[in-house]
Formats: C-alpha cells, sequence, structure tokens
C-alpha cells in the first residue's frame, strides 16, 4: 500500500468517525453547533457612539453582526443628540461601551492610567491639514496662526505631532486659536488663519 493509499484511507476513515459521531448526537438530540460555539457575551447590550463623519462608517453596519455575536440589545448613542461628550470621554463617562476614535488621544488617556482598551485598528489617511496657499510644508507652520476647537482634541494633538515630527515646538512654534469648526473654513478664506485639520466631508 502506497503512502498516497494509506493516507486517503485515513481521511475515509475521519470522515466515517464523524458521520457516525454527528448520527449519534442527532439521536441523543445534541446540536453539534453549539460545541463549536463561543459562550455567549456577559452582557447583551451595547452602546455604540454615532457621529457624523463617514470614517465611523464601520459603526452604521456593526449592528447586524453583533446581533449575531449574541447582543441582542445594540443602542447608538447620537451626537450631539443624545450625548454632548466625543470620544473619548464620553467611553470615560459610561454614555458608551464602543466607540471608533483617533489612536492619539487613547495613547494620551492609556498613558494618564484611563481603563481605556484598544480593539483593533479601523483606517487612516482620511485627515488632512488644509493651510493657506503661501504654506508648502508642516515646517512653515513656525510663526504661524492654525485653528483648533479646543487645546487637546484630535485636531490639535494630530497637529501637534506633525510639528513634533518635522522638529518644531507646538507649544511654542505655533499660534493656537480656538474656534468651533464650522468658523474654520470661512476663517481660512479671509485670511485670518493659516491652517485647520478635516475630513471628509467637510
Amino acid at each position: 500500500m502506497t503512502g498516497l493509499q494509506r493516507r486517503a484511507d485515513s481521511r475515509r476513515d475521519f470522515v466515517k468517525g464523524l458521520g457516525a459521531l454527528a448520527g449519534a448526537a442527532a439521536l441523543l438530540g445534541y446540536d453539534l453547533r453549539l460545541a463549536y460555539a463561543d459562550p455567549p457575551p456577559e452582557t447583551t447590550r451595547l452602546r455604540l457612539f454615532q457621529s457624523a463623519p463617514t470614517c465611523l462608517a464601520p459603526q452604521y453596519v456593526a449592528d447586524e453582526l453583533l446581533h449575531a455575536e449574541g447582543f441582542t440589545d445594540v443602542r447608538y448613542v447620537k451626537w450631539p443628540e443624545d450625548t454632548k461628550l466625543w470620544v473619548p470621554q464620553n467611553l470615560l463617562s459610561g454614555e458608551v461601551d464602543i466607540a471608533l476614535s483617533f489612536i492619539p488621544q487613547d495613547l494620551i488617556q492609556i498613558d494618564a492610567g484611563q481603563p481605556v482598551v484598544i480593539l483593533g485598528g479601523i483606517h487612516n489617511g482620511c485627515v488632512e491639514l488644509v493651510a493657506a496657499e503661501k504654506i508648502r510644508s508642516i515646517r512653515e507652520l513656525k510663526g504661524k496662526t492654525v485653528a483648533t476647537s479646543e487645546l487637546g482634541s484630535d485636531e490639535h494633538v494630530f497637529i501637534s505631532l506633525f510639528a513634533a515630527y518635522v522638529g518644531l515646538d507646538p507649544h511654542k512654534d505655533i499660534n493656537w486659536v480656538l474656534h468651533p469648526h464650522p468658523e474654520q473654513e470661512r476663517l481660512l478664506r479671509e485670511g485670518k488663519i493659516d491652517a485647520l485639520f478635516t475630513g471628509p466631508a467637510e
């Protein structure tokens, strides 16, 4: 008997054994699918953060997938109707259970000892630093006026990272001004600021 024949016979015996096991289980009333399933989640309720940016789209299609995993009560906490807090503050306050967020903010919170857990990566490259035409590089932000909604916000942290990466001190070399997002584009057009941070669909 060749090695190939022995392997073929071995596979046949294995499949026969599975067939006999399945038949016995059916006869005794067992559902074999349950033997391989993960245990149900400890909690069946999940609250997900929902806001306007298109980069959060994976959360909007998660409902059906989460139900399949055993979460029977999946709710979306909408910003700004249901919560005024942004990520990660809404996670830390207990208003939401899962949210997509920018990794720099998560790292700041973890470094501060906050109970933030990163479950997986989502995307990159959907944000942009938009500047006046006279500015052609990040280094040229030195001494310039850059808008942010608040110090410590996502855009402030990201621009600070960009600046530090090319040797600028974001605390000393950039003149930060605080303006809400809707005003920033107008201020850039009017020449009152030199740069802003944005993404789709803005």
